[in-house]
């Protein structure tokens, strides 16, 4: 089944797409703010869309059942990785880009963003994908099934262009574990922008304003 989402556009016939997912816990309507706070009028009308993770137990909070794109086993999150989950969500992630192409928007007009979660998730598709997209955001996450990248990384988006931000106060996922990531993806040959922010697991309006930069930039 396609994942439900909440869609919206500024401006009739979108020239380009940004795919924002969620983190644990959280839903679609999570990131929708976040369009009020951007402007990218100069690449012309954007299309938002902004997933639903399917609901699932998650075993470090006890089983409960939430949004989640992959169950989180334990604390150390890379050597207790659902495979399988992240995997699922990966089809269904690029189920969600595929959908846009078949819209009209070609993969190098499409951006996929997430927070936490999210930005493994689109971490782990988005480098994976076939065609070369327009860029990838990460914010406030990490590397998932890193071990397996280099055997798995589509050529296409072997230079597809990398934001990265992370808190150097943040909780959740360690600072340690986004510093890694980057360098992890720098070792690569991707080319990736890193910003840190004095804040713990959240987005801050200085994290929007260089966002919205590097967007301009990836989809002029």
């Amino acid at each position: 089944m396609p994942l439900d989402t909440i869609q919206h556009q500024t401006g009739d016939q979108p020239t380009a797409t940004v795919i924002v997912l969620h983190g644990l816990g959280a839903d679609g309507n999570d990131f929708v703010p976040f369009v009020q706070e951007l402007d990218l009028a100069a690449v012309g009308p954007v299309r938002y869309v902004f997933p639903h993770a399917p609901t699932m137990p998650v075993t470090i909070n006890g089983g409960y059942v939430m949004r989640a794109w992959y169950d989180i086993l334990g604390a150390d999150m890379a050597k207790r990785e659902d495979e399988t989950g992240l995997r699922r969500s990966m089809a269904e992630v690029t189920g969600l880009v595929d959908a846009e192409r078949a819209r009209g928007i070609a993969a190098n007009r499409i951006v996929l963003a997430g927070f936490s979660q999210g930005c493994a998730m689109t971490l782990l598709t988005g480098l994976r994908y076939p065609e070369r997209l327009a860029g990838l955001v990460g914010m406030s996450g990490y590397l998932p099934l890193a071990g397996q990248l280099a055997a798995e990384r589509s050529a296409a988006n072997h230079d597809v262009p990398v934001f990265l931000a992370h808190g150097r106060s943040d909780p959740v996922v360690p600072y340690a574990a986004g510093v890694a990531t980057r360098d992890a993806l720098r070792g690569m040959g991707y080319p990736v922008e890193w910003h840190e922010y004095p804040m713990q697991h959240s987005v801050s309006m200085e994290e929007i304003g260089d966002l919205n930069r590097w967007l301009l930039r990836v989809l002029a």
